[in-house]
């Protein structure tokens, strides 16, 4: 019979096999990412054969749901068979009193914090959602900020916390063309607009339009007004180069079944040491001391073959340096983007500076601002050109179509992206 033991090893191999043909996922993407595009894929082509897609269209809509690499499947699978021969015999002790710890502490060290920071949730909304809810400083006559390109639940969170507590909410409206001095000065304007700002809340990479808000600069113009900032890094978590200390942030909520392609239902939220007590408990949860970062989610019984499979996509992620996955990210939604710049009735929503952008790029066809058109034209280009998309609200401009591939898109998928687009905007 497997014993926890004999799974805990296996879960070891499993991650240390993470490789092709017994080579490190790295040592074929050595090259350039311009030599890479050439044509295909190129030396990207080892990583592209891990993701196991559907033929039956072309899917660039992979700011939703990061399709998980082979590896970290069949990982998911074999934590699902022996949770479900095992059951809570295992769940009840050599998960609960040390396989969960070590998993939380491959994540912390993974973002760049201690252990005792960082706590596993649901996803990037169930941690958003406890940081904001049970945020202890605001008082009745403060005001929260909120960006029109924030994500929706995350504003509602917002506007809830301002109804119970009796403060007033701002909001900050993302010029278009955006440029990063634009962004920081509009929040700077707002703040000193709002001097009673006591909390603001900011989403690195938007849902809405993939523009990436220099994050570190506006929380030190914050932290020295006295805000304090909660970060949405649900999108950029894995996507952009960074790591948790390099926003600055005291209170940050993160996805792991985006970039990262861990299973669906896994985030974590992160919360300085110094300000913990600034968060409160979440509902009154006793199943830890109000000293520890975990007493801020209680989600009952979670998914433990998916918390499980956190360190197989841990490690299949960290196999190749972030900053080449970035600049892959980057080089695909250049490939298409910078063949439409110029088509007559298109516009982009993202900016071409440097730094102000990663995968995820959003685009508007001239007198197509209502979300119902933006809609209707997903449909034409899923139904019409085997391209599946979304429509996103929002933008100051009106809504827009989000445009998001993954590493195992191919430029010729990105052709036929940019003719659909050449040809729609004729009409």
């Amino acid at each position: 019979m497997t014993t926890p033991t004999q799974n805990r090893r296996g879960w070891l191999r499993g991650i240390a096999g993470l490789t092709l043909g017994g080579a490190s996922l790295a040592a074929p993407l050595r090259a350039s990412a311009a030599t890479a595009a050439a044509g295909a894929n190129g030396p990207w082509d080892s990583l592209a054969a891990h993701y196991k897609v559907s033929p039956e269209f072309i899917n660039l809509e992979n700011a939703y749901y990061g399709i998980m690499p082979t590896p970290v499947a069949d990982d998911f699978k074999r934590n699902i068979d022996y949770l479900n021969r095992q059951n809570s015999h295992y769940l009840r002790g050599q998960f609960d009193r040390a396989g969960i710890e070590a998993i939380r502490a491959s994540l912390a060290a993974h973002a760049g914090v201690a252990t005792g920071e960082i706590a596993i949730t649901r996803g990037a909304t169930e941690s958003l959602q406890n940081l904001i809810a049970n945020y202890r400083p605001l008082k009745a006559r403060d005001t929260v900020m909120v960006g029109n390109l924030d994500y929706d639940t995350m504003i509602d969170a917002m506007n809830d916390l301002a109804r119970r507590r009796g403060a007033d909410v701002a909001t900050v409206r993302i010029p278009e063309p955006a440029t990063r001095q634009a962004v920081i000065d509009t929040y700077e304007r707002a703040l000193r607009q709002h001097p009673r700002t006591r909390l603001l809340l900011l989403t690195h990479v938007s849902h809405r339009t993939g523009l990436v808000i220099p994050v570190a600069e506006i929380v030190a113009l914050a932290k020295r007004r006295n805000v304090d900032v909660i970060v949405d890094i649900a999108q950029s978590w894995g996507q952009l180069d960074f790591r948790i200390p390099d926003l600055g942030a005291d209170f940050v909520g993160a996805n792991l079944h985006k970039w990262i392609g861990a299973p669906l239902g896994l985030g974590f939220l992160y919360i300085r040491e110094s300000r913990l007590q600034d968060i409160d408990v979440q509902l009154g949860n006793s199943s830890f001391p109000a000293t520890d970062i975990r007493a801020r989610v209680h989600a009952g019984t979670v998914n433990a073959a998916a918390v499980m499979t956190i360190p197989a996509a841990l490690k299949y992620h960290g196999q190749i340096p972030l900053a080449q996955r970035s600049a892959r990210l980057r080089e695909l939604r250049d490939y298409w983007v910078r063949r439409v710049l110029d088509v007559p009735g298109v516009q982009i929503l993202t900016p071409e500076e440097p730094g102000m952008y990663g995968a995820v790029t959003s685009f508007r066809l001239r007198g197509k601002t209502s979300f119902e058109d933006n809609v209707a034209l997903a449909r034409t280009l899923m139904e019409g050109h085997g391209i599946f998309t979304v429509a996103r609200s929002g933008p100051v401009g009106g809504a827009c179509i989000r445009v998001t591939p993954a590493f195992f898109t191919r430029t010729a998928d990105l052709d036929k992206l940019v003719g659909a687009i050449g040809a729609l905007a004729v009409r």
